[in-house]
């Protein structure tokens, strides 16, 4: 049978994906687009936000639309949140963000069976880190690797804690295993994803910290590229620092979660940290890791915002000087402390603020790439785009150069302009 996967969300979720198709590849099954026939769909969904659950709905609505006769599946953070409402969309199979082993198993049934299938558990009862093949279809450059699941902070604007259940961590041995998995296929860059992967390990015997399992990652896999999803801010300290800079293959690319550069909207939204420390650990990366990229998230008009704690983010997210960033205006999300929060703000509000925090994030994205100018980086390539290639720096910059063929290989690029959302180069002999 073929099948077809629509991803929404975070890294996890597209870690996940993989693993479902992986599974269905092992057992004979085809991988299809979502856009073509098939004999079954899955919408893998997203539930950060009310927005994000408008757009499962208009994706699910959409694919029911257009394939009156296949079988179509649901699961994800919106299907754990709101399985009555995925059932009120007319879905063969539901599944929660747990038990993809089930849920293929489930899917494959009805695909069969044409017989209703549902399964979505009470994520705060999750104990067990769940086991899932790493890796996805072939072509891919660049794999996934979960190592971690669950979130315990309890931010006053999250639901993840809710949909994804309590802190479970990979085994060190099960993830060093999986990257060399990994390298033997072919991938050349590993992204080490989950949910709060800072969290890594407070699960296990004895604790051990992310540094290690970062460390004997990148020792078994000298060859491979190896980056960090999101990280917790106070998790960076001169010891995390200072043992991570010893790893060659580490991507000097940091993504530190920020959502607001003002203390007192950090505080209503429950944040474990304040601006002065966030900003120690930004000084802490750019003094290890010179020229480093330090991206980050922000939320925008979050419930009591004033103009005077806007202007601070503003004056805190030039003073880290990003080399990226992720906008979101703040929306309300059912079942949270926030969305019954006095003082929400309306769209006019978050729109304008949208726009100005956008414009701060462009022109220092452009400052971080007008200094690559003139140097040379090592490019992994992926794709072809309006007559370049393209591919990612280390620093996860994205690079443009004259080519052909070059899927999957690694080359020095010199960059000579900004280009587009990255830069444009010129490839260096070999």
């Amino acid at each position: 049978m073929k099948f077809a996967f629509y991803t929404l969300g975070c890294k996890t979720n597209q870690y996940e994906t993989q693993a479902m198709e992986r599974l269905l590849l092992d057992l004979g099954h085809e991988i299809g687009h979502f856009d073509e026939p098939c004999d079954a769909y899955v919408i893998n969904t997203c539930s950060v936000t009310a927005v994000a659950d408008k757009k499962n709905r208009a994706v699910i609505r959409r694919c029911r639309r257009e394939n009156p006769e296949a079988v179509i599946g649901v699961c994800g953070c919106y299907s754990q949140h709101a399985p009555e409402a995925v059932r009120e969309l007319g879905i063969d199979v539901i599944g929660g963000s747990g038990n993809r082993q089930e849920f293929v198993d489930m899917l494959l049934s009805a695909a069969e069976s044409k017989v209703h299938r549902e399964s979505v558990d009470n994520a705060l009862r999750r104990r067990e880190f769940e086991i899932l093949p790493p890796g996805g279809l072939e072509e891919r450059t660049r794999a996934m690797l979960k190592v971690q699941d669950g979130c315990v902070n309890f931010c006053t604007y999250c639901i993840i804690p809710y949909t994804r259940g309590p802190i479970r961590s990979a085994p060190l041995e099960l993830a060093v295993e999986q990257a060399g998995e990994l390298a033997a296929r072919g991938y050349r860059e590993i992204v080490l994803t989950g949910i709060e992967i800072a969290s890594w390990g407070a699960d296990l015997p004895g604790k051990p910290g992310l540094v290690l399992l970062v460390e004997e990652i990148c020792r078994a896999v000298p060859n491979l590229r190896v980056r960090l999803g999101s990280l917790e801010p106070r998790i960076v300290t001169e010891e995390f620092c200072g043992r991570l800079a010893a790893l060659p293959n580490l991507c000097p690319q940091f993504h530190l979660s920020m959502q607001s550069g003002c203390d007192t909207v950090l505080q209503r939204m429950k944040r474990r940290y304040d601006t002065a420390r966030y900003y120690e650990s930004v000084r802490l990366l750019n003094a290890y890791f010179p020229g480093c990229a330090v991206t980050t998230d922000m939320i925008v008009a979050f419930p009591g915002e004033t103009e005077e704690e806007f202007a601070e983010s503003l004056a805190f997210i030039r003073k880290c000087a990003f080399a990226d960033m992720h906008i979101f205006p703040y929306s309300r999300r059912p079942g949270t402390p926030a969305d019954k929060m006095p003082g929400q703000l309306g769209n006019a509000t978050k729109e304008q603020r949208s726009r100005s925090a956008i414009a701060v994030a462009e022109e220092m994205s452009r400052a971080y790439r007008e200094k690559l100018i003139g140097t040379g980086l090592s490019v992994l390539f992926e794709d072809a785009e309006d007559g370049f290639f393209t591919g990612h720096a280390p620093n996860y910059v994205k690079v443009y150069a004259p080519g052909e063929n070059l899927h999957n290989q690694i080359r020095n690029v010199l960059v000579t302009e900004i280009y587009r959302d990255g830069v444009k180069g010129e490839i260096q002999p070999l």
